[in-house]
């Protein structure tokens, strides 16, 4: 079988934010330097393949395993197999997000004892699965879709490899189904050229219809559609929502990416001017998860339209992100010590006062949310009014 990956960094195809001269991941590598590191990002953006090149660089023996069938003891094998020797392992994990605590704790004593160089992957962000004490001693990396012009490097390489020929039309096809993930250009071409050395588009088309995918054209992206649908939701226009949907949904975007964007839209954009909003999107996510196209579609209009409609108010994604920002800029403050455990000496609980007291939550005043009193958000601000109000009537 035809091996297509690059066998060296200088080979590698994208991610140049990481692997180009000069970039902080290129410098780490180059000087023997990379901690313990986890990848994430879209399939088919090359985070095996980078973890094999610098198992390569580094002169490591690589052991790829992953989250979903990975035992702890094939783990402790590997680390005793070199506990003798003066070269530790690269133990690269898949699927990361999907390790259990135990395992994670497992990991700690390799990451801290340096007994191997721990690398993983994940299509979905592991901050979030990761506990914070494999965080603080690994470094997270972002892989970035391909986009075409790195696709259609990868598809000259296989073409190469293969001695494949193949019409300019038919090639810009198969960039734009591809969608910036390696494996599906690969995939294509190695099923076409079982079937012939030249290769048409309609043979092409065969393989893919064109009623599937032609949501896209070339002179288009999957994130200038994406973004066209956020901004007509965030717009309040129904039919533009619908008809940059319908475009996705063609060209075959999985239904999945499309409620994640639904989801942050709910809270971002509506927030608490509709709170129903986010129930919605979150039960179209866990719906579309189980319920394939075509009827998904249904799933995603009905939660695409509702968005569209509902009234707007990024208050609380203003709020977080201004305290965010004061925090990284300094501002930490102690906390009081009626709030402290265990004691809680001189805390008022409210409930004893009849759902109200006054008294201090922070050690210096702050002014980080600011209500717009858009739809929900007036009755939150009639409440919060009325019950600061009840301690003086």
């Amino acid at each position: 079988m035809v091996d297509f990956r690059p066998q060296n960094i200088e080979e590698f195809v994208g991610q140049s934010h990481l692997v180009a001269p000069g970039a902080l991941f290129r410098k780490l590598l180059e000087n023997s330097s990379l901690p313990n590191s986890f990848f994430y990002g879209p399939p088919g953006t090359g985070k095996t393949t980078l973890a094999r090149i610098v198992a390569k660089i580094l002169e490591k023996e690589f052991y790829e395993l992953n989250a979903t069938s990975l035992k702890i003891d094939d783990m402790r094998k590997i680390i005793k197999q070199h506990a003798s020797t003066l070269f530790r392992p690269l133990i690269f994990i898949d699927e990361v997000h999907r390790l259990s605590k135990t395992q994670q704790e497992v990991l700690l004593p390799i990451m801290e004892n340096n007994e191997a160089l721990i690398l993983g992957a994940s299509t979905e962000n592991p901050f979030f699965s990761l506990t914070a004490a494999v965080r603080s001693r690994s470094l997270l990396f972002a892989f970035k879709p391909l986009n075409d012009e790195e696709i259609r490097t990868i598809a000259r390489r296989v073409l190469d490899k293969l001695e494949l020929k193949i019409e300019e039309e038919a090639l810009e096809y198969l960039v734009r189904i591809s969608q910036g993930d390696a494996r599906n250009i690969i995939k294509f071409l190695q099923t076409l050229s079982v079937v012939s050395k030249n290769i048409t588009l309609n043979l092409v088309k065969e393989l893919a219809p064109s009623s599937y995918h032609d949501g896209v054209r070339s002179a288009d992206t999957h994130y200038d559609l994406a973004s066209a649908l956020i901004k007509s939701m965030r717009g309040s226009d129904v039919d533009a929502t619908l008809y940059y949907l319908a475009r996705l949904i063609v060209a075959g975007e999985p239904p999945e990416f499309l409620a994640r964007r639904m989801v942050i839209f709910a809270s971002e954009d509506i927030g608490n001017a509709n709170p129903q909003a986010l129930l919605l999107a979150t039960a179209t996510i866990e719906a579309v998860k189980n319920i394939g196209y075509p009827e998904a579609r249904i799933i995603l209009a009905q939660c695409a339209v509702y968005l569209a409609s509902s009234p707007k108010s990024n208050s609380s994604y203003l709020a977080i992100n201004k305290a965010i920002a004061a925090v990284e800029a300094g501002e930490i403050l102690p906390v009081p010590a009626h709030l402290k455990p265990p004691h809680f000496k001189g805390y008022k609980y409210p409930h004893d006062f009849g759902g109200y007291v006054e008294q201090e939550y922070m050690t210096k005043k702050m002014k980080l949310y600011e209500s717009k009193g858009i739809g929900y958000e007036k009755r939150l601000d009639e409440w919060i009014a009325k019950i600061r109000g009840k301690e003086s009537s």
